[in-house]
């Protein structure tokens, strides 16, 4: 049902639907960011969509969420706070983006992308924790466009199987995301070296 509601949304309003569907996942729409994405990229790359475009709407999306979440860590104050810790048990979220912090200091703004419900949490945190805006935006503003970046490349490859791809990374996380960046990997070196071979077998039989 998701899925379908978001290819429904692009098509009636175009690229600003990766971006307002990105911001309103702040809200619990059954649409798992990771697909969001990738659908953008699928798109592009069927031609129904402008790659840059939809890329740069992917990615301001993402932005938006990170720095809304940002602002009430920052500014609404620790009423609000609580409310969003209880919110669908995300103690154990917020928890952990703690001992990220902890741990990374603000790479773990990039490392939090890859979790569900810890990427909500994140910025939340560092934004409670009263870091001034420009160091937040200086990890995590890249560390997004890095992301959408992957993510993009994925849905360009799986195509048709983005559904199921999606769904796996939203359920294993970043173990798939590694299977299937070291199996891009693996395809573009094996064109590259057919591509080698086949440019000295071609000097070869001109030399001759």
């Amino acid at each position: 049902m998701g899925y379908e509601f978001l290819l429904t949304v692009i098509d009636t309003i175009g690229y600003a639907a990766l971006f307002v569907v990105l911001c309103l996942g702040l809200i619990g729409l059954p649409i798992p960011n990771e697909v969001v994405v990738m659908t953008g990229g699928a798109l592009a790359a069927a031609g129904l969509l402008a790659p840059v475009p939809a890329f740069i709407s992917t990615w301001l999306g993402i932005c938006s969420a990170m720095t809304f979440n940002y602002s009430i860590g920052r500014f609404a104050g620790s009423k609000l706070f609580e409310w969003f810790n209880r919110k669908q048990n995300m103690q154990k979220f917020v928890a952990q983006a703690e001992r990220l912090i902890e741990r990374f200091g603000g790479y773990a703004v990039g490392l939090g992308l890859l979790l569900p419900f810890v990427r909500h949490a994140m910025p939340m945190v560092i934004g409670t924790n009263k870091t001034p805006f420009g160091k937040f935006a200086l990890y995590a503003y890249p560390s997004a466009f890095v992301w959408t970046l992957l993510y993009f490349v994925i849905g360009a490859l799986v195509g048709d199987n983005l559904r199921q791809i999606g769904d796996m990374i939203y359920e294993y996380g970043v173990y798939i995301v590694i299977a299937l960046v070291l199996a891009a990997v693996a395809v573009v070196v094996i064109r590259a070296s057919r591509g080698r071979k086949q440019r000295s077998e071609n000097t070869v039989h001109r030399d001759m």
